[in-house]
């Protein structure tokens, strides 16, 4: 099994045909929060999940959020965004616990691509037991670019002092 992390999201060859993209993060800053969070990424990493099949995302979060409730990892918690994509029909099968729905860029790199969102809905996980995720699919087409993120990334300073908004964001990321 192949594990990859990129300069954000980790990448885990499921099978020949499969491989799930995940990206986490742990609130707050410092010791606890780093522990958390490479607690959580081995979790993912060698597949600790009892009876939990990591092709199907609702099954790993639903999984996830029984593992790490806040109360037993000093009230921290997490988001995550946890995709499969299944290379022969390029069906991208995910879902959220909070956490930003990534960007999807369609069509060639050399023009200005439509923008997609990969919304689900989901709380941060950890926070209520009960919490039920829900997984949506999606059908990645040729000539795409896709942008997995934490919340901090469209943050970005303007020389005026004020902040790119989501839609600025999105609109460079579709340029070409």
């Amino acid at each position: 099994e192949a594990v990859r992390t990129l300069d954000g999201p980790t990448v885990l060859q499921l099978d020949d045909d499969h491989f799930a993209l995940y990206l986490l993060d742990v609130c707050g800053h410092g010791v606890g929060a780093a522990l958390l969070s490479v607690a959580a990424n081995q979790t993912l990493r060698s597949q600790a999940l009892l009876r939990t099949d990591f092709h199907d995302p609702e099954a790993v979060l639903n999984a996830m959020n029984r593992v790490y409730q806040m109360e037993r990892h000093n009230d921290m918690y997490f988001t995550i965004w946890y995709g499969v994509y299944h290379v022969p029909t390029r069906q991208m099968k995910y879902a959220s616990a909070g956490h930003p729905a990534p960007i999807l860029i369609c069509g060639p790199r050399e023009g200005r691509g439509e923008v997609q969102l990969l919304k689900a809905k989901g709380p941060i996980l950890g926070m209520l037991p009960i919490t039920r995720y829900v997984a949506q699919t999606f059908v990645i087409p040729h000539e795409s670019r896709l942008f997995v993120f934490s919340d901090g990334t469209c943050e970005i300073g303007r020389p005026d002092g004020s902040m790119l908004d989501q839609q600025d964001f999105e609109e460079i990321l579709s340029r070409p």
